[in-house]
């Protein structure tokens, strides 16, 4: 039987640590989700809506975004790779926004066209500016999404049974968890915290960066330890190397 010399186990540990860097954060982001997982009832927010992959290897042509009935308002943040529709809902009955004015509709749907199909294997971002329900604390706002690509599409609309994950179902839609309300200051905003909605009004591609989901920082710590115990194994061999030529 061939003995395995330092060398081979250094080198083994380090493959193994770059496969684990490289494939968990591949599958930790496979389905179209939203950040932040949560943010309290009543707060004004930008939820950047993520799409890492194509329909089955088809370029990415479309997502249009659900918004839920008890949110009035929807402010759009531009993408210069796609324009953007905002697609109104009658309300069965007149509501109050967050003016005071009486409104007779809400935003229903929220649209973004590519100008150049979004190839699959590449990432984009998409934020939106609202206020959540003030009534809505300890319940999950669903934001499905409808993905249309040059062949075929992929609707990200399914709910986890209660309990469950969403990996319990093929193509869950985005969710985000109402927390009970904080005291705030001025424009629904945390006492003391940055407005968000402003903040992050230069573009989807910086709220993106400046939010990531669970998943993407679960993802993260693992490949980096993987790469750690690939970093390991060299040092093992290097001193197990020494050591034989010492002797």
């Amino acid at each position: 039987m061939k003995k395995s010399t330092p060398l081979t186990v250094a080198t083994t540990g380090l493959g193994l640590g770059l496969l684990l860097a490289v494939a968990v954060p591949l599958s930790a982001s496979a389905h179209v989700s939203v950040t932040p997982a949560a943010t309290a009832a009543g707060s004004y927010t930008v939820l950047t809506f993520a799409v890492p992959h194509g329909c089955d290897g088809s370029a990415t042509t479309s997502i249009a975004i659900d918004i839920p009935e008890s949110i009035l308002s929807v402010t759009p943040t531009i993408n210069p790779n796609w324009d953007v529709a905002k697609v109104m809902t009658p309300l069965a009955t007149p509501a109050t926004n967050a003016h005071g004015e009486a409104t007779t509709e809400r935003v229903g749907q929220v649209v973004y066209t590519a100008k150049t199909a979004l190839a699959d294997g590449y990432r984009d971002t998409f934020a939106l500016s609202l206020q959540l329900p003030a009534d809505a604390a300890g319940t999950n706002l669903d934001f499905p999404v409808l993905q249309s690509c040059e062949t075929g599409s992929t609707n990200w609309n399914e709910i986890p049974a209660e309990g469950a994950d969403e990996d319990s179902v093929e193509h869950p839609a985005p969710s985000i968890a109402v927390t009970d309300a904080v005291e705030t200051e001025g424009h629904g905003n945390p006492a003391g915290a940055v407005d968000t909605a402003s903040s992050d009004a230069s573009g989807s591609d910086a709220s993106g960066s400046a939010s990531g989901s669970s998943d993407d920082v679960l993802a993260r710590v693992l490949g980096i330890g993987g790469l750690v115990v690939g970093a390991v194994g060299v040092v093992i061999a290097v001193v197990a190397t020494r050591r034989a030529r010492s002797v």
